[in-house]
């Protein structure tokens, strides 16, 4: 797994609960800061951010699903933000192709503006039409841990067994 958006509470509770059951998880760290929280629960820290994709794009290696899990975002600029859904997400999901993704986990839920998320389902769903990348959404509320890492497993473990080109809505 590659978590971006994994370093919380709610990201490390999940990438706990996966390395308990033997998967490899990947969380992307914006400067490493949370490197020993991260490494504490069995993920391995990669330093990179999604505001700039090159600085990522290696992380994708030898990765079964990525995890767009941004839904609770921040970012002081505006269109920085705006672009994580936009731009960013598209590049990194063209990044997917030939690649051992096989899919794509979007967070659909949070404290991000509605467009924002929108614009989100829209890369995701473009993927999925262009390159048949399979996805999931996720829609628990970010807030309650408890409910959030269940259905971020729901989602995950749709995937991994999924059928190719069939998304899970």
């Amino acid at each position: 797994m590659l978590m971006i958006g994994g370093g919380s509470e709610r990201g490390l509770a999940l990438a706990r609960s996966l390395t308990a059951e033997g998967h490899a998880v990947r969380i992307v760290s914006r400067e490493g800061a949370r490197r020993e929280a991260i490494e504490a629960v069995g993920a391995e820290c990669y330093v990179g951010t999604p505001d700039v994709v090159g600085t990522i794009r290696f992380a994708l290696e030898n990765v079964t699903v990525l995890c767009w899990l941004l839904g609770t975002a921040e970012h002081q600029d505006p269109e920085k933000l705006e672009a994580l859904f936009g731009s960013r997400l598209k590049m990194l999901l063209e990044k997917t192709t030939d690649t051992t993704v096989r899919g794509v986990v979007f967070e659909d839920a949070g404290t991000v503006a509605d467009e924002l998320l929108a614009s989100g389902r829209h890369e995701v769903e473009w993927a999925f039409e262009k390159n048949e990348i399979p996805y999931a959404y996720l829609r628990a509320d970010g807030r309650d841990v408890d409910a959030w890492v269940p259905a971020a497993r729901e989602a995950i473990d749709s995937l991994l067994t999924a059928v190719r080109a069939t998304p899970q809505r």
